[in-house]
């Protein structure tokens, strides 16, 4: 369960390195698409940072976010190393 804070899910990865960061942003990049719901991020070296929520709605936590929080956990559990930072 992704965290809500400030009426967003919230969440961030650690991975290895730059590179897995980077080839997991892209396939979460290829879900956005998929699902037509494009989240908020950003990338430090290998930590990528996540806040989910509905511009459409309101700006507000909907269906559609939880979806794709539990795609982008899916995603995540794929790669060997990746920790969810509090």
């Amino acid at each position: 369960m992704w965290p809500e804070h400030d009426n967003a899910l919230t969440r961030s990865f650690r991975f290895k390195d730059f590179r897995v960061a980077f080839s997991f942003m892209s396939d979460v990049a290829e879900e956005a698409e998929y699902q037509d719901h494009h989240p908020w991020w950003s990338n430090e070296y290998n930590v990528v940072s996540f806040r989910l929520r509905t511009h459409s709605a309101g700006y507000v936590v909907t269906d559609k976010d939880r979806q794709l929080a539990a795609a982008i956990d899916q995603l995540a559990a794929e790669y060997d190393g990746a920790v969810v930072e509090a």
